[in-house]
C-alpha cells in the first residue's frame, strides 16, 4: 500500500470544527460540577469562546449563583452537532466547552442580550429577565470529539478561528441532495470503497474541503469523507467540485 493511499483527505482543523459546531448551535447540555444535567433554554457561543445561556430561575443552579458572596461554580458545557437529515446516530460530533459559570444582573446581562442579538437573534432571548436568569460561561479548556478525532482546544486557538464558510447553508443544502438528488448520492457512492457499496448511502456532511457520506450497513455505520480538489470558499467553486465528483474516478477516501 502506497503512502497516497493511507493518507488522510484534507479536513478542516480542529480549532476550526469546534467553531463550526459553535456556530451552527445545535442541541445543549450544562454540566456543572456539583449537580444534574440540564438544558439550557438557549445558548450562544462568542467567537472568544465565551457562552451565554439561559436558565430558569428557579432551577438550582441559579440560586446557588446568586448565594451571598456572589460565587461562580465549574461546569462544562456539551454542544451535539446533530447531522441534517435523519440517521440512525445521528450525532456527528461534540464539543465540551469547560470552565466557570456566573450569573450576570443589571445592565450587564441586558449589554450581554443585547450583543447576542445583534448576531443571532432569538425569541428565546426576551425571556432574559423575565423568568430566566443569564449565564456566562468562560471556558478554560476546549475539547472536540468528531469523525476526524478528539482534539484539546486553547481558548485562543478556538479565537483564531473560523467557522466553515458553508456551515450556515449545509442543513438545508444536504436535506434537499437527501430529498431530491438520490441520483446525485448514487453517482457520488462511487468514491466509496467497494465492500461499502452495498449500504444505505447517505449525505452526511459539507465542508469546504470535501464531502462526508455515511454508509449504514446491516450492523454499522462507517463515514467517508470524499476530498475535493482543492479547498472551495463560493458556492460557484462548491458545484464546480461536485461536478467533478460526479464525473471523475475514485478519489482517495477515508
Amino acid at each position: 500500500m502506497t503512502d497516497t493511499q493511507t493518507r488522510r483527505p484534507p479536513a478542516p482543523h480542529a480549532a476550526e470544527r469546534a467553531r463550526t459546531i459553535a456556530a451552527r448551535g445545535g442541541t445543549a447540555a450544562l454540566l456543572p460540577q456539583a449537580g444534574t444535567r440540564t438544558s439550557p433554554l438557549f445558548h450562544h457561543v462568542h467567537p472568544c469562546g465565551t457562552a451565554i445561556m439561559l436558565l430558569p430561575d428557579e432551577h438550582p443552579l441559579v440560586g446557588q449563583l446568586w448565594q451571598a458572596p456572589r460565587t461562580e461554580v465549574t461546569a462544562m458545557l456539551e454542544i451535539a452537532d446533530q447531522a441534517p437529515v435523519a440517521l440512525r446516530e445521528p450525532v456527528r460530533g461534540l464539543l465540551w466547552l469547560t470552565g466557570w459559570v456566573t450569573a450576570l444582573d443589571g445592565q450587564e446581562a441586558r449589554d450581554e442580550v443585547l450583543a447576542v442579538a445583534d448576531v443571532r437573534p432569538d425569541h428565546r432571548l426576551l425571556d432574559a429577565g423575565h423568568g430566566a436568569a443569564v449565564l456566562r460561561l468562560t471556558p478554560a479548556s476546549l475539547v472536540i470529539a468528531d469523525a476526524e478525532g478528539t482534539s484539546s482546544i486553547r481558548p485562543e486557538q478556538f479565537t483564531s478561528a473560523e467557522p466553515d464558510p458553508f456551515c450556515r447553508n449545509e442543513d438545508h443544502w444536504l436535506r434537499h441532495l437527501e430529498a431530491a438528488h438520490r441520483d446525485v448520492v448514487g453517482q457520488l457512492a462511487r468514491h466509496l470503497p467497494e465492500e461499502l457499496r452495498g449500504g444505505r448511502v447517505r449525505p452526511l456532511g459539507l465542508d469546504r474541503f470535501g464531502l462526508r457520506l455515511r454508509v449504514e450497513a446491516e450492523c454499522d455505520d462507517h463515514d467517508v469523507r470524499i476530498a475535493f480538489s482543492r479547498p472551495v470558499s463560493t458556492s460557484a467553486e462548491l458545484a464546480g467540485e461536485l461536478r467533478r465528483l460526479m464525473g471523475c474516478p475514485f478519489l482517495q477516501q477515508r
